[in-house]
């Protein structure tokens, strides 16, 4: 796929970053991996695949200065990732590539082959991983894996807008991420049905799209990979020892 636009998240919720910390930076995104900032690595890799425009969405003043130098264009972030989507979108247009600044051995070969993958009609879409493709690729890493009937799965921090449609998913996660303390909310959100066949181990990966898509009024799908390293980001010290062992940087 050519003529997409891109948006890397680079936000914080605030209060201290405990991989920033351990790294002794600012900032996540300013981590060096092989002697490059984090979300150099990662706009490069953007580039590399095709998109056009990519932006950043970030406050942090040394992030900004260190986009503006990358040849990014740099939006404010919102209060949570899905408002800071939804503005992403409306200045970037559609079709829309979306990841995070911390996705740190993102490759092109994973982003051109999770857009050759999608459905056609798919209006937004998800990447996943299984845990056997993980386990595969980085023995010993600890994930969270959402638990199907067809297996357990990761998500990889890769999410495609094809329309202005897939904005009525980013409302809904907007929904969820507001109730993320109050499980019961989400629960009512969702609806009895999907927590049933969730609990009965019932509800397959793409049911669970469909589902969510029927919520939102989209065309949801999730896209499986074989790349098991996708679905590695840096969310804790852990995770930057391992990519820099994977690295050797």
């Amino acid at each position: 796929m050519t003529g997409f636009s891109a948006l890397i998240l680079a936000g914080s919720r605030g209060g201290a970053d405990p991989v920033a910390d351990y790294a002794g930076v600012a900032h996540k995104a300013l981590i060096e991996l092989e002697s490059r900032p984090l979300l150099a690595r990662v706009a490069k890799a953007l580039r590399a695949a095709g998109a056009g425009r990519i932006a950043v969405s970030c406050n942090d003043p040394a992030v900004r200065e260190l986009a503006t130098r990358l040849g990014l264009e740099v939006l404010d972030a919102a209060a949570g990732p899905s408002l800071s989507v939804q503005q992403g979108a409306e200045a970037l247009g559609f079709p829309l590539l979306v990841t995070t600044a911390d996705h740190a051995l993102l490759r092109p070969e994973w982003i051109t082959r999770f857009l050759a993958d999608l459905p056609a009609e798919a209006e937004i879409a998800a990447m996943v991983a299984s845990r056997t493709a993980v386990e595969a690729a980085a023995p010993g890493t600890k994930r969270t894996y959402l638990r199907l009937a067809d297996g357990d799965w990761s998500g990889c921090n890769l999410f495609f807008l094809r329309n202005k449609r897939a904005l009525g998913a980013v409302a809904f996660w907007r929904r969820l991420e507001a109730e993320r303390k109050r499980p019961w909310r989400m629960a009512r959100i969702l609806g009895p049905g999907v927590l049933v066949r969730y609990i009965l181990g019932r509800l397959s990966l793409s049911g669970a799209a469909r589902r969510l898509g029927d919520l939102a009024g989209v065309e949801a799908a999730v896209v499986a990979t074989p790349y098991g390293l996708a679905a590695v980001d840096v969310d804790k010290p852990a995770d930057l020892d391992l990519v820099r062992s994977l690295t050797g940087g």
